[in-house]
């Protein structure tokens, strides 16, 4: 793993949140971006090599809606950089981690992810992501 990527937080409102955000960091959003695969749109900050990802649930059923109704706002996952997804996929089921996703999909600003389930990782949501190739 290369570096924190960025970390993940769950935000009942971006329209609240960026503001906050833009004052707590000391700098712009970036960027916003919505996955509809996942149902959240999302909102990032740069803070030195590593960012901030607000998300905020764009369908009442997407997993940050849930997640929100069951634990607040808060810390939704950290994320880590990774060179060649497949690999550390195949890696990290051999050390015995469970993945939530068996391929790698499609992500925000320009990312393949994928995710270790929290059972594993002592109840840490875990992102992988690596940088998608131009087409």
């Amino acid at each position: 793993m290369l570096k924190v990527e960025h970390i993940g937080i769950a935000v009942k409102s971006l329209s609240t949140s960026i503001p906050l955000f833009e004052k707590l960091l000391n700098t712009p959003c970036y960027k916003t971006e919505e996955v509809a695969s996942e149902g959240v749109t999302t909102a990032f900050f740069r803070q030195g090599e590593s960012k901030i990802e607000l998300l905020e649930a764009a369908r009442d059923d997407s997993p940050i809606a849930r997640f929100i109704e069951k634990k607040g706002e808060g810390m939704h996952h950290i994320a880590f950089e990774v060179t060649d997804i497949y690999a550390e996929m195949e890696r990290l089921q051999r050390e015995g981690f469970v993945l939530i996703n068996p391929e790698p999909k499609p992500g925000a600003d320009n990312k393949l992810v994928c995710f270790l389930h929290p059972q594993s990782t002592n109840g840490i949501l875990i992102e992988l992501t690596q940088e998608r190739q131009p087409l």
